[in-house]
């Protein structure tokens, strides 16, 4: 009797392991449904969805600044894209087994170029905001910035109060467009298309003063050492990659892309190779999530 009842005390135990074994590996399944492999490894889609169309061509169509060093920029020795929206990029299109395709997007069509088709992703330091997100759906932040505006060593431009009656350059279409006009409603804003036309400008002393994100001047300051940044932060930046509206499977797909740089060292090397080694510093991953970004752009 103790031997039959010890083996069917066995046998449920047996049935009760295997059906959580069952239900722990649904539970994976369904959380990986859009994730990233691990590295090297490319998880593969059904060829009428967004990501398995892009896989059947074997390209990813990603929109970046051509001339915002270290972020995205075109380098002059080898014609090549380069910066950190660029390796984030290649990221993406390594997790989806294809190769990137990089085409230079201007802060002024960023959301049209994917509205249009024009590209598949944007990585071209956007920011993250409720109003884009009207248009545009974003990924997690994957990097913060903070406003700042750049002037000649030796300016009387001490900060945002001193912009007042000033010349200050930016993009259009940027934050600063916004943000310049609010808060230094008496500054002379010149609208340009690209960043590079405002460090000309400043160079050729045509204007007072550049205000856009802190990394954007960083890469001018790496060009032209007689600039300097001055003033308290104006504002904070999460960057987003930009995905079309209403793309979930894309968008899941590159938050887990994201995710994984972060957890296995990718973003810190690549945050060392294109930004802190020229800053001085080391930094973290964001851990701001696209609510905060969204709840602070509001």
């Amino acid at each position: 009797m103790k031997r039959t009842r010890l083996i069917r005390l066995l046998t449920a135990l047996a049935l009760v392991l295997g059906a959580l074994v069952v239900t722990g590996c649904g539970d994976d399944d369904e959380e990986a449904e859009d994730g990233a492999q691990p590295a090297g490894e490319a998880r593969q889609f059904p060829a009428d969805s967004t990501l398995g169309k892009i896989q059947r061509r074997g390209e990813i169509t990603i929109g970046v600044k051509y001339d915002v060093p270290p972020f995205g920029f075109k380098n002059p020795q080898t014609g090549e894209v380069e910066g950190f929206d660029v390796d984030m990029g290649r990221y993406i299109a390594e997790g989806l087994g294809v190769e990137p395709k990089f085409i230079e997007a201007i802060s002024d069509n960023r959301i049209p170029f994917l509205e249009k088709g024009t590209v598949d992703l944007i990585l071209s330091t956007m920011t993250i905001n409720a109003e884009r997100d009207q248009e545009i759906d974003f990924s997690e932040p994957y990097y913060i910035a903070r406003g700042r505006i750049l002037v000649p060593k030796g300016s009387d431009i001490k900060g945002l109060q001193d912009l007042n009656g000033k010349s200050v350059c930016t993009a259009l279409g940027s934050t600063y467009e916004e943000t310049i006009r609010e808060r230094a409603p008496d500054a002379d804003l010149k609208l340009v298309d690209t960043y590079s036309e405002c460090l000309e400008l400043l160079q050729n002393e045509a204007i007072d003063a550049i205000s856009t994100d802190d990394v954007i001047l960083t890469g001018m300051i790496i060009q032209d050492d007689s600039l300097t940044m001055v003033g308290k932060p104006l504002t904070i930046e999460p960057y987003g990659v930009g995905i079309k509206q209403g793309e979930k499977q894309v968008q899941r797909f590159v938050n887990s892309v994201l995710k994984q740089a972060e957890e296995d060292g990718r973003w810190e090397s690549t945050y060392h190779k294109w930004v802190g080694r020229h800053l001085g510093k080391r930094e973290q991953p964001p851990t701001m999530t696209l609510q905060q970004a969204l709840e602070l752009g509001a």
